[in-house]
């Protein structure tokens, strides 16, 4: 049998994904019996899946691949240069505390004085972290209701945040987004919160209608819970478009659909495994496994620095419906069906034009 320091990289992954399900499933059967709980056997889980992250470390091609990005000077100088415009914390924090408490808030929790108060953080991961590069900013109107539909990954919102920081940096109009939130975001201290007060609103369809109603520019994500939970594997692969939800939005709004794509996203978390049931107690979907989390506790929660494009396509308009037309099954299949392979051709050719995922 081979020893795991010689199996292939992806036998590795596999491997370790397996033991973390052997895992969950003993702790299932702990939580349904507790005198059947075998702490042995758990004990033997944890060590083996341990042994098996360390062999993915030493021998893993994308890990390599990782590694190989910053070996010429050229690329560690660039490096250098973007760990020298790191903006301190601490002073980020002190002009966050002058407008903790303010109550000038919309009807969502909408709180502007406190949005550009932290606005330079996000100027930061947009610009320097992630180095963002927008294209056909040109495609979103420059006032009245537009619904931009996108890709969903990276386990927690920086996509939506990003196409926000975006829009307001990029647009001549300076627009404001308003993006829907999961509703498991809520369940973290603070988080719900905070997104709220950047402009953030809780995902339900009379929240999107009411802030469309009132010429909103809003960002949905379709996939939901399955496109920040896809695995590494599947990454870029779009996922089910809910149950048409989307476009009968779109009809009752009258708002035009603009199909975006966002590129870099699904590598900040590289997901091998995840876990519902670890996750039960916390109130939380899924517990997401890296290669860096939890293995290398808080530190492994953050993003690896990959270079991205958001891509806003063409609007697709809906006013040529009626109300009628909300309630055809066939209509909404089809154009839902026709709208996530929109966004699936933009993903691809945007792929196909990429050479790194850290540079571009």
């Amino acid at each position: 049998m081979e020893s795991a320091e010689h199996r292939k990289p992806e036998a590795n992954i596999f491997t370790s994904s397996r033991i973390l399900k052997e895992l969950s499933q003993a702790l299932e059967t702990f939580y349904r019996n507790p005198e059947s709980f075998d702490r042995a056997e758990v004990d033997k889980l944890v060590r083996q899946f341990i042994r098996e992250m360390k062999a993915t470390f030493q021998d893993s091609e994308w890990i390599d691949q990782i590694l190989s990005e910053f070996t010429s000077s050229e690329k560690r100088d660039k490096l250098a240069e973007w760990l020298r415009q790191l903006p301190n914390p601490i002073d980020v924090w002190k002009k966050a505390r002058k407008v903790i408490q303010s109550e000038e808030v919309d009807e969502y929790g909408c709180d502007p004085s406190f949005e550009m108060t932290i606005k330079p953080l996000f100027d930061f991961l947009y610009h320097k972290y992630f180095r963002v590069q927008t294209l056909g900013i040109e495609n979103v109107p420059p006032e009245g209701r537009s619904l931009l539909v996108s890709n969903h990954s990276g386990v927690l919102p920086y996509d939506a945040a990003m196409i926000k920081i975006g829009i307001y940096n990029e647009h001549p109009a300076r627009r404001e987004l308003r993006f829907l939130v999961d509703d498991f975001v809520f369940h973290f201290p603070f988080l719900g919160i905070f997104m709220n007060r950047i402009g953030g609103v809780r995902a339900c369809p009379e929240n999107a209608e009411r802030l469309l109603n009132h010429d909103e520019i809003v960002s949905v994500f379709p996939e939901g819970i399955k496109g920040i939970s896809k695995p590494y594997s599947e990454r870029y692969q779009l996922q089910r478009f809910g149950r048409g939800g989307v476009i009968r939005l779109a009809l009752k709004t009258k708002a035009p659909i603009i199909p975006v794509a966002v590129i870099g996203a699904e590598e900040i978390h590289p997901l091998i495994y995840k876990s519902s049931i670890l996750a039960r107690p916390l109130g939380l979907p899924f517990i997401p496994f890296t290669p860096f989390f939890p293995l290398l506790g808080p530190l492994g929660a953050i993003p690896l620095p990959t270079k991205w494009t958001i891509l806003f396509g063409k609007p697709i308009p809906f006013d040529q419906y009626t109300t009628r037309d909300i309630n055809d099954g066939i209509l909404i299949n089809r154009e839902t069906e026709r709208l996530r392979s929109v966004i699936q051709e933009m993903i691809d050719r945007q792929l196909s034009e990429r050479r790194s995922v850290f540079f571009g």
